[in-house]
């Protein structure tokens, strides 16, 4: 990776990829929040110090 990117070149670039990808519909959107919540319940909930 380029880390000598301006901030204009990165948001031309990652402008570019999105505009590669599929469109994603509400159902599909919905069915992987579904999917997310399912899939990370924690068992062991982490306390605060």
């Amino acid at each position: 990776m380029n880390y000598n990117l301006s901030f204009q070149e990165r948001a031309k670039l990652s402008m570019e990829q999105l505009s590669k990808q599929q469109p994603v519909t509400l159902e599909e959107a919905k069915a992987q929040v579904q999917w997310l919540k399912n899939s990370s319940v924690s068992k062991n909930k982490k306390k605060r110090p």
